[in-house]
């Protein structure tokens, strides 16, 4: 069983009151890279520059197992800078290679499609209409099932109307959408619930909806469930991530078999909210594990 997943790939630059980090990431790599750790076998569809920051992602991604499929940029590989101060949230920037990134759908990208048994999209510019209208053609011709997520960025959505109608068409049917509050409050000006609801009514299968430390529900056709983020020990580290750990598990449980039931979905959520604070525990949006805090000393992780 194997996963493509279609969207960013960048360098994350962490500048807070201790300096200067840099992580590899992207929304959609750290999914591809969160299923390969999870045992699904994933391949990237990503714009990287001709330039030291994407050596070390295809390094990244070689050191994971995950298979890439790369579209040139002529602006270089992109970058967002988090800039966090004491215990305000954080304020990104995203340069002009984020903000014009663009991603072509060739022979192999349509054939990795059709090969594979999910597509994920994530944070990929639905504003973009020539871009959009691609990827849906894409998406129709594989035939394989979807999960998307969104992930708009404030800094890198160009037009919001039309965001949403790419997205929308995209949802539509999909075998899964994530929605978080945020994305609820940029896209729609409306709360998490109400969007949540609109994309069920839209015909997604299942609406994955995360509210940070409140947790998350699923919302599968009659089916309702809703769980807490798992209390894990250990200090929350870092946020960046969860979201993304969150819906690589729950795209990891649809490859092994759609869930039925409210059990099953309670199941899969649970598996979810494990990730997503295992993540948290750590600094970076590397998925991790509940079993990667065994045997650790949990007033270093992080630092």
């Amino acid at each position: 069983m194997s996963v493509v997943v279609v969207g960013d790939a960048l360098i994350d630059e962490l500048r807070d009151d201790h300096g200067v980090r840099e992580f590899v990431g992207g929304a959609a790599l750290n999914v591809a890279v969160g299923l390969a750790r999870l045992g699904v076998p994933a391949t990237l569809v990503a714009m990287l520059g001709d330039d030291e920051p994407a050596s070390r992602i295809r390094h990244y991604l070689e050191d994971f197992g995950v298979q890439l499929i790369a579209t040139p940029s002529l602006l270089g590989t992109a970058r967002a800078v988090s800039t966090r101060s004491g215990g305000g949230e954080p304020v990104y920037e995203f340069n002009e290679a984020s903000q014009k990134r663009r991603i072509r759908f060739g022979e192999a990208e349509r054939q990795a499609m059709k090969d594979a048994d999910l597509v994920v999209v994530s944070c990929f510019a639905f504003d973009d209409v020539e871009q959009a209208e691609e990827l849906a053609a894409a998406v129709a011709e594989a035939g394989a099932p979807v999960a998307v997520d969104p992930n708009p960025r404030t800094g890198m959505l160009r037009d919001k109307a039309e965001f949403v109608r790419g997205f929308e068409k995209l949802a539509a049917g999909a075998a899964l959408v994530k929605v978080g509050e945020d994305d609820a409050a940029l896209l729609y000006d409306d709360r998490l619930d109400a969007v949540r609801a609109r994309l069920a009514d839209l015909g997604a299968k299942a609406v994955l909806a995360t509210e940070g430390a409140a947790g998350a529900s699923v919302e599968a056709g009659d089916v309702v469930v809703t769980r807490p983020i798992s209390n894990l020990p250990g200090r929350i580290v870092d946020t960046m991530g969860a979201g993304d750990a969150a819906f690589a598990a729950t795209a990891a449980a649809l490859v092994a078999g759609v869930p039925s039931g409210e059990d099953e979905w309670e199941a899969v959520l649970h598996i979810a909210m494990d990730a997503a604070a295992a993540t948290c525990r750590f600094e970076g949006a590397l998925l991790r594990t509940p079993d990667a805090l065994d045997r650790l000393d949990l007033d270093q992780i992080g630092t």
